[in-house]
């Protein structure tokens, strides 16, 4: 629990500083979207399929779940979808709450965990969005079990998360033009730092991040009873120097059996 409020605390801090993931989507976005034209992300870069999606979303019941910003779910909702958002951070959701507002849609916004989502009841939801955020909690089994609990049997789970070996390299030494394997994954934010940089991240509200095993993100899928049926990798888009070598997010979706 006071992991979840650290991090609760980071992302409103990164809110305040106006960091592109908190970023809420355009009144021309939505425009289009009510239109039939949109598209999301759920890694960084790449949009997701639109094969990935029913050819209409009217009355599809979405959860974007750790997906507060103001992005996805104003744009699904847009879209004609019966949209819910939850996320730990009560300022991320602020946005969507923003853009509903500015633009005249409904979803309905909750502040909560991603691992514990005892106020929805068991298979509610059509499709669950699930941006890259698990790297914010230190066991994500719990979060695959949950997105199978409240979603539908036939259901479809579209996740982005981290490829892993993103955490192996020091930091410091990646901005200075060099990859130097520093880190073994699984990697937690709470151990495989200093004392002392772990206490500069929690005097300063910077996140907590973990680096999960690639078993856990997709068996631990397949262990929640999904059948994965796509898969894409996506990067920085090139801002990154591990970029040039490799892609360093992933993203499935995956079918509720």
């Amino acid at each position: 629990m006071k992991l979840v409020k650290h991090n609760q605390k980071a992302w409103d801090k990164k809110v305040e500083e106006g960091v592109v993931y908190t970023k809420p989507v355009s009144s021309e976005t939505i425009e289009k979207a009510k239109a039939g034209e949109w598209e999301i992300t759920v890694t960084t870069e790449r949009p997701v399929p639109r094969s990935w999606f029913p050819s209409s979303l009217t009355g599809v019941k979405i959860l974007c779940l750790a997906s507060g910003g103001g992005q996805q779910a104003p744009v699904l909702a847009a879209a004609g979808a019966d949209v819910s958002v939850v996320d730990i951070s009560d300022m991320q959701l602020a946005q969507d709450r923003l853009v509903a507002e500015r633009d005249g849609l409904y979803l309905e916004a909750i502040q909560g965990d991603m691992s514990d989502m005892h106020f929805f009841k068991n298979d509610l939801f059509d499709i669950i969005v699930h941006p890259v955020s698990n790297v914010f909690v230190e066991d994500i089994l719990p979060v695959w079990k949950e997105t199978s609990r409240v979603l539908k049997t036939g259901g479809t789970l579209i996740s982005g998360f981290t490829n892993p070996l993103l955490y192996l390299f020091d930091d410091e030494q990646e901005e200075k033009g060099i990859l130097d394997v520093k880190h073994s994954i699984p990697f937690s934010g709470l151990s495989a730092i200093s004392e002392e940089e772990l206490q500069r991240h929690l005097d300063n509200n910077l996140t907590i991040e973990f680096g999960h095993t690639l078993e856990d993100q997709i068996q631990g899928q397949i262990n929640a009873g999904y059948a994965i049926t796509g898969f894409y990798e996506d990067d920085f888009g090139g801002k990154r120097l591990i970029d040039h070598f490799i892609k360093t997010f992933i993203a499935t979706k995956a079918v509720k059996m």
